[in-house]
Parts: C-alpha cells; structure tokens; sequence
C-alpha cells in the first residue's frame, strides 16, 4: 500500500512541477508572440491600427495570437499527460 501512496505522491509532484512550467511557457508564448507577429509586419503597426478602431487587424492580430497560445498550450498538456502514462 505505501508503494501506492509514494507512486501517487510523485504523480502529483509531477503535475505541479509540469503545470508550473507550462504556465511559464504559456507565459513566456505570450508575450513572444506579438513581437514575433510585429516583426513579420514591419509596414503596419497594430497598435495604431487597433487603436484608430481597424477591426480586421485587431481581429487578425487577436486570432493569431490566440491560435498559437492554444497550440502551445496543448502541446505542453500532451507532453504533461505523456508523463503519467
């Protein structure tokens, strides 16, 4: 039974060890994303557009963004979950 219980310990370690991280790096996408996008698009600036009320480039910008924060978020779950298996 206490083999059990150690397994079960270290499984939880693992979750918050790999949650954390994945925060970070959820974190870390973030704010390395929009940089990435700005620097793709040196003609346009998004923040003028977005803030002169351009709803094509608030919502480009916006799902980009957001695409690729869901993308590296499941792929941090798939490596956390992998780890239990």
């Amino acid at each position: 039974m206490s083999e059990q219980l150690v397994n079960i310990g270290w499984s939880v370690l693992f979750a918050l060890v790999g949650g954390i991280v994945g925060i970070f790096l959820v974190v870390c996408a973030a704010s390395f994303v929009p940089r990435l996008l700005e620097r793709f698009t040196p003609n346009i600036d998004e923040e003028k557009e977005i803030a002169r009320g351009n709803r094509a480039v608030a919502d480009y910008f916006g799902r980009i963004v957001a695409a690729s924060i869901i993308g590296i978020s499941i792929v941090i779950a798939a490596a956390i979950l992998g780890g239990f298996m």
